[in-house]
């Protein structure tokens, strides 16, 4: 997964995206509201815009359904990451337009990074869709939605400088109550030659830092256990306070946010590699609730093909800065992303990116071939000429190699004891729990009558696969 793909828990061979449905369990809705229907695709971040999408339709009188045929409005928030993203959602609009013909006032909008890059094909030469709604242009939706009800194009993609809805208070009737996503910065300034996402998201503005710390007081008192910080490039985050003119940075913001509730553990996704600071490793080393887990994506372990994406570091400069993380926090576990297969990597390359997960000692990572993205750098100046089974080869040692890697640093946990958050029933029984340690790794342990979901417990490891450690509460 790209830097910009901010990472979720599920990956494979395929990189199929993954959806959201949103459902409204309030009581007491009218029953001749009109209702939505909303899917999200791709990362983080767009599930985090459809919550701040829910709420604005709530304050329209909107309720939502996990049923498309019996909505008024269907949304899909989508991901331009990958061509296959892209692919899925036209056809998932494809079946939507099927439910449409048979219930003709309803209507059917896109939203996020696929909208504001294909806005003008879909909405004339495909005719998917009534309405196109960018990333910065959501509180425009009721407007939109009127003008598409008049059987008018509702149509606003404008980027903006300033846009961050630190006011709008998410809907976060999708969460499972325990762990949410604060946004705290939109876009991007890094031109990375392989990513559209400066394109689709525009440039780089960090949010109010009151906010972001009373948002998180508001879910500690709600009960929340978990917070995961969001950004493009959270290391990045710089806010002016207007009253005193102090800078804040990421540092300070997360120890600002750390210190809400002790009980309330703090994460945040994405870094890049080049803005990390020692400041924000030392917050981490210092800060029980901040977790020891870093998303470092390298996207190759290679310094020519570095140079090719513009990721403004090389090798050794890379290596340095892994070193630079254990030596802070020798407990932190690092993730990555990994592309296989860019325009003209070499077989030796190749080979770099995977010493490269080998001396890092990746916990997981996000592993995908090159998917070029027009309109980017490298669409544009450089030639896509390695063959697809060649890609997929590669991405099949890199997944390989880190299945090893990822078993190896999991047995390394045997015998330790962890403090995990109980998160719920594991996948494959119900007399089992799950939950994550500060690490992020998923842990698997029998249930006790005392505990329950929210309840932090102290797991000690009893055995491990390369996807989840296995223990007993202690």
């Amino acid at each position: 997964m790209y830097d910009h793909q901010i990472p979720l828990t599920d990956k494979d061979l395929d990189q199929s995206i993954q959806g959201q449905v949103f459902d409204d369990q309030k009581k007491g809705r009218r029953p001749n509201a009109k209702k939505y229907y909303i899917e999200s695709y791709g990362c983080a971040m767009n599930f985090s815009d459809s919550e701040i999408v829910a709420s604005i339709l709530a304050g329209e009188g909107y309720h939502s359904t996990k049923e498309a045929k019996e909505s008024d409005l269907i949304l899909i928030n989508t991901c331009s990451i990958r061509e296959k993203a892209e692919t899925t959602v036209r056809n998932r609009l494809k079946q939507f337009n099927k439910i449409k013909k048979q219930r003709p006032a309803m209507l059917i909008g896109i939203l996020g990074c696929m909208a504001e890059r294909l806005k003008a094909k879909l909405l004339d030469q495909e005719k998917l869709v009534d309405i196109v709604l960018g990333p910065d242009a959501y509180r425009d939706l009721p407007n939109l939605i009127s003008t598409a009800e008049e059987g008018e194009r509702g149509v606003n993609v404008l980027l903006s400088r300033e846009e961050t809805y630190a006011d709008i208070a998410p809907l976060r009737f999708a969460s499972n109550g325990l762990q949410a996503f604060i946004s705290i910065m939109r876009g991007c300034d890094n031109m990375c030659s392989f990513c559209v996402v400066p394109f689709t998201r525009g440039r780089e503005r960090s949010r109010d830092a009151f906010s972001i710390v009373a948002e998180a007081q508001e879910l500690a008192n709600q009960g929340y256990k978990e917070v995961t910080l969001l950004g493009q490039n959270v290391d990045s985050y710089s806010w002016k306070n207007p009253d005193t003119g102090e800078n804040v940075s990421f540092a300070q913001l997360l120890v600002m946010v750390a210190k809400v509730d002790p009980d309330l553990r703090v994460r945040f996704s994405t870094s890049h590699p080049k803005d990390i600071t020692d400041e924000v490793l030392y917050a981490i080393r210092d800060y029980e609730n901040i977790c020891k887990y870093i998303h470092l994506p390298v996207q190759s372990g290679n310094s020519r093909i570095l140079k090719l994406m513009n990721r403004t570091y090389d090798r050794a400069w890379y290596k340095n800065k892994v070193d630079r993380i254990y030596e802070i926090i020798p407990d932190c576990a690092i993730s990555s992303d990994m592309i296989t297969g860019f325009c003209s990597e070499t077989e030796e390359e190749h080979q770099d990116t995977l010493s490269i997960m080998e001396y890092s000692q990746y916990t997981m990572s996000y592993m995908f071939f090159y998917s070029e993205r027009p309109g980017t750098l490298a669409a544009r100046k450089y030639e896509d000429d390695i063959p697809l089974e060649t890609k997929k080869r590669r991405l099949r040692e890199v997944i390989d190699l880190q299945s090893q890697i990822s078993l190896a640093t999991n047995e390394k946990d045997v015998g330790k004891t962890f403090k995990v958050l109980i998160e719920g029933n594991s996948k494959k029984s119900d007399q089992e729990f799950k939950g994550r340690n500060s690490q992020f790794k998923m842990v698997i342990f029998p249930k006790q009558e005392n505990y329950k979901p929210g309840d932090y417990v102290n797991v000690r490891i009893e055995s491990a696969t390369a996807g989840s450690l296995l223990g007993q509460i202690v």
